[in-house]
């Protein structure tokens, strides 16, 4: 198992990814009722999976666009060719091909590249996270009035449901008592963002495996904590992800709303 492999894939899709942005027809399908798909997509998980297959026969490839069924295998490499596909359809550069090696359970490699702004995180567990060569370290902030938090809106807030209500009930609780909040539209940036330091904290519902499988390892090989929003072990079944530098923690599942 090697991170320069995995490195060096996820550098060639990044072409790929280049190429749709900068494209006027970037064959824009509907999964659901804003739920994107686009040709690149596709193009970017096709030429994905036909790397990895060659480079890590012994893992089942569990792909955003091409895979069906559970979450949980021995040896797996979680795949998200665009995370951040409704940004790439708009011209707007938060966006990541995102590739999460997880084994018995737990996250072993991690690559998440964003090819517009050339920013390349990477993780390798017990050996730290990094970005373009220079180590992250999460924030020390350790007061949640002064902490920038990430979050997202799920695709199913169309149906106005449970998931709706809870994201405006976690909003509600949680805005007075922080600095702010950013909606950058690519969970897998707001992770390396949190390794980073540019944020406190990061938290979501109904996200998948593929949206968060290496930010996790990024972040927990930065000094960050995961959980999910009853501050137990998150694990890929949990509906909620709590991300943060783990001094502001506990005070932000304070204001989040149970499930």
């Amino acid at each position: 198992m090697n991170i320069d492999t995995l490195k060096q894939i996820a550098r060639e899709a990044g072409r790929i990814v280049k190429e749709g942005y900068a494209s006027h027809h970037k064959g824009v399908s509907h999964k659901g009722v804003v739920d994107l798909v686009t040709e690149f997509d596709l193009k970017t998980e096709a030429f994905i999976l036909d790397q990895l297959k060659k480079a890590f026969p012994e893992h089942t490839l569990v792909g955003e666009e091409s895979h069906h069924g559970i979450y949980h295998y021995d040896k797996a490499i979680y795949i998200d060719p665009i995370d951040g596909t409704t940004n790439f359809v708009h011209g707007i550069p938060h966006l990541a091909i995102s590739l999460g090696v997880w084994e018995q359970g737990r996250p072993t490699l991690a690559v998440v590249y964003n090819p517009i702004l050339e920013e390349l995180f990477w993780a390798v567990h017990g050996e730290g996270a990094y970005c373009n060569g220079q180590r992250l370290e999460v924030s020390l902030q350790s007061e949640l009035q002064n902490a920038l938090i990430a979050t997202g809106f799920p695709y199913t807030k169309v149906n106005a449901g449970i998931e709706y209500q809870w994201v405006i009930k976690c909003m509600t609780n949680l805005l007075p008592h922080i600095q702010d909040i950013r909606r950058l539209g690519a969970a897998a940036i707001d992770l390396c963002y949190l390794a980073q330091g540019k944020v406190e904290a990061f938290y979501e519902i109904d996200l998948k495996p593929w949206d968060v499988a290496a930010g996790i390892l990024i972040v927990q090989e930065a000094g960050g904590k995961i959980s999910n929003v009853d501050n137990q072990p998150f694990d890929f079944d949990d509906k909620s992800i709590v991300a943060s530098n783990g001094k502001v923690h506990q005070q932000l599942i304070h204001y989040l709303e149970k499930i």
